[in-house]
Order: C-alpha cells, then sequence, then structure tokens
C-alpha cells in the first residue's frame, strides 16, 4: 500500500513507470539510438559529403536505430 511517500517497491508499479529516461535501461537504448545515428553522420563526415547531407544521414541513421531497436527488442521480448 503506497501512500505516496518515497519510491514504489511493488515491481509490477515500476515496471510500467520504466519508460522515463532516468532508468538506466532507458538510457541505454537511446544511448544505442544515437550511437547508430552519429554514424552515419561520422561516415558522410568522413566522405566529404554537404552538411546537409551529414545531417539528412545523422537523422536517417538515428532512424534506423530506432528500427534496429525496435527489432532487437521485439525478437528478445
Amino acid at each position: 500500500m503506497s501512500r505516496g511517500r518515497g519510491p514504489d517497491r511493488d515491481p509490477r508499479r515500476r515496471a510500467a513507470d520504466s519508460s522515463s529516461l532516468t532508468e538506466p535501461s532507458a538510457r541505454l537504448k537511446a544511448l544505442f539510438v544515437l550511437l547508430v545515428g552519429l554514424s552515419g553522420g561520422t561516415m558522410a563526415l568522413g566522405g566529404g559529403a554537404s552538411p546537409l547531407t551529414v545531417g539528412l544521414l545523422t537523422v536517417g541513421g538515428a532512424v534506423a536505430g530506432g528500427a534496429l531497436l525496435w527489432y532487437l527488442l521485439w525478437i528478445l521480448g
């Protein structure tokens, strides 16, 4: 029975609230997506692409990272 004081110790309620970026697993997921996104931009930058192309490839890489993360969570789920 929680009265609103301190963290909730019920694991069922904690699992429902785990979408916050303060959770270590959520930070790791965000870091994974960011890493994949930045790798696309870095490759474009190394190849001498224009700033617009670097930006587009960074965004495209982040979208690909999100798709990869979704797939990994789906097959492990």
